[in-house]
């Protein structure tokens, strides 16, 4: 049997895991990586301009395909500069191998030149990390990361390289399963507390599901939406569990939390029974603790064991795969009588309808959204995070051809850019919309360079109001209008006290055109449309597409939770 260099492994397992597309940026410690790579012709190389930007990359192409993202980065500053892409992917449940450089074992602690404890940094924002010590283990812990990442609750796992143990000889054999002891994923409901639920739905007058990522996450969506049409309850979703039902659906009410519908916020404080699917409830959905559901018997639903009571006391926890809970509900669950209840709830929308003020003559978020709903039958829309986010999570339609991708754990700014990279390219027939503010844009906007590179016909939105606008508004409603440090145009002039402000930098078209790519500028409600056609229309040309919209600072997202408030506790207008 001839031996091969751990390198030629590495390229051997990836095509073993069909792995079609790596995420990639080349250092001293994996150059060797990099020529194995260059000789064969099965994985494609992207070439992203930052770590960060790749890791996002390949993060929006593990959600937008279902395959495991994959990226390869040097050690050092590669390796820590995909730290803020894996807390993205770990708490948003998102499946990555990601492959870092090491320096050879011997100078590992002897703070040699570009060398991290890459897998103690990242222990806590990792599903499993490990520095491969001996050349006969890297396939088996190969083959473990890939298993690892994509079952349970998927999630980031980081494999460091030491350099001479990629470069030493060893076994060709690439293992052909898993059986890691300690680790077996539970996905099976157990029948005797589904019934118990399914008892507790029989008995309630104002049943409501919650969905949250986790009902996309297994892909569960057909089946969700039979269990509420079949059962007549109404559905509120989390930010990331929005599209678990098309939004369009008379049983769906909206969003929860923060910046959630006034109906479903005031549906979670009247309901008797909450049943919860795939979602941590985390601080952004349920208000003060105390006060969240306290009418209510609540049934939950996820994946994670360590989820279930760590935030809220559930009554009936059950630790299964959303899509098989899903289906084996379907084979028991009846008809529920909530024709009073969704009349109720009818009312609260009748109320308080979610949608902003109009203005005479002025370009509103709304507006744009809406119009983008109108010329877009089929779109991947990822979003940046901050405002904008809001907006198109309380106003873009969803169903089977339209997604929803972004950052809602840890709420990273600068993931929409390349996250639709990432996307167009894991998707490479569909319509690609990134969502972004005038800050998160210019986070990782060197992405230019790989987008025209790749020829991704991108449409890029950039909604420009000249400040950090979610901040700003945190500033305007608690702080009395001290807007520090949220004004983009604020510099030097500013300090000076300059009676005007200097104007904004970068022009946002001229940019894109400097790259190579198209821009749009759009200040008036009747640019909106012939903006997003054109945009449409370049798609055939294979470049990406910017159309910056000019929005008013004073454009704020209701309702919003007072801080240390409960759900009924809204702001609904000021």
């Amino acid at each position: 049997m001839k031996k091969i260099s751990g390198n030629k492994l590495l390229v051997k397992a990836l095509r073993e895991e069909g792995v079609d597309t790596l995420f990639g940026y080349p250092g001293a410690c994996t150059i060797d990586i990099s020529d194995e790579l260059y000789k064969q012709d099965y994985t494609k190389v992207i070439l992203p301009r930052h770590e960060q930007a790749l890791v996002h990359a390949a993060d929006a192409y593990a959600r937008s395909t279902g395959k495991v993202g994959v990226c390869l980065v040097t050690s050092g500053p590669g390796a820590t500069n995909l730290v803020t892409g894996l807390a993205t992917a770990n708490y948003d449940s998102v499946p990555l191998v990601c492959f870092t450089g090491q320096v050879a074992r011997h100078l590992i602690g002897n703070d040699a030149f570009q060398e991290v404890d890459i897998v103690g940094i990242t222990r806590s924002i990792t599903k499993y990390g490990v520095t491969v010590r001996d050349r006969e283990d890297l396939g088996r812990i190969i083959k473990e990361a890939f298993y690892i990442a994509r079952t349970g609750r998927p999630g980031p796992v980081l494999i460091d390289l030491p350099k001479d143990v990629m470069a030493e000889l060893g076994s060709p054999d690439y293992p052909e399963s898993v059986n890691i002891r300690g680790y077996k994923p539970t996905t099976n409901a157990h029948i005797g507390q589904l019934k118990r639920a399914l008892k507790m739905l029989g008995k309630a007058k104002r049943p409501l599901f919650l969905a949250g990522g986790g009902i996309n996450i297994a892909n569960a969506n057909e089946s969700f939406k039979k269990l509420v049409e079949t059962t007549n309850v109404p559905v509120v979703t989390t930010v990331m569990g929005r599209g678990a039902i098309p939004t369009d659906h008379p049983l769906f009410i909206g969003n929860l939390g923060m910046h959630g519908a006034y109906a479903s916020n005031m549906s979670v404080g009247e309901c008797d029974l909450l049943f919860s699917i795939g979602t941590r409830f985390n601080d952004r959905i349920t208000g003060k603790l105390h006060a969240f559901a306290q009418n209510a018997q609540i049934v939950h639903i996820d994946i994670d064991t360590a989820s279930i009571s760590r935030n809220i006391k559930v009554d009936v926890p059950i630790v299964a795969d959303a899509k098989e809970a899903i289906e084996k509900l379907l084979e028991y669950v009846e008809p529920c009588d909530t024709a009073e209840w969704l009349e109720h709830i009818g009312e609260w929308q009748q109320e308080h309808p979610l949608k902003m003020k109009p203005k005479a003559g002025i370009m509103q978020p709304q507006d744009i959204i809406e119009t983008m709903n109108e010329v877009f039958d089929e779109a991947i829309v990822v979003s940046d995070v901050g405002q904008h986010q809001m907006f198109v999570s309380q106003y873009l339609e969803l169903n089977e051809n339209k997604r929803l991708l972004m950052s809602g754990g840890l709420g990273t700014m600068g993931y929409g850019f390349p996250g639709a990279v990432g996307a167009q390219i894991g998707n490479p027939e569909s319509t690609v919309i990134a969502v972004s503010g005038d800050g998160g844009m210019q986070m990782n906007i060197q992405e230019f360079a790989t987008a025209v590179l790749e020829e991704l016909p991108l449409i890029l939105c950039v909604f420009n109001n000249t400040y950090l606008g979610m901040v700003r508004q945190w500033q305007k409603l608690f702080y009395g209008k001290r807007y520090s440090m949220t004004d983009l145009r604020a510099g030097a002039a500013t300090r000076r006290g300059d009676e005007k402000p200097p104007k904004y930098t970068p022009d946002f078209v001229k940019l894109a055109e400097s790259y190579g790519a198209k821009g749009i500028r759009v200040a008036k409600p009747e640019e909106m449309r012939p903006a997003f056609e054109q945009a449409k229309k370049n798609r055939e040309l294979k470049v990406p597409t910017l159309i910056e919209f000019i929005i008013d600072p004073e454009e704020q997202v209701y309702p919003m939770i007072k801080p240390g408030g409960t759900l009924e506790e809204m702001i609904l207008d000021c």
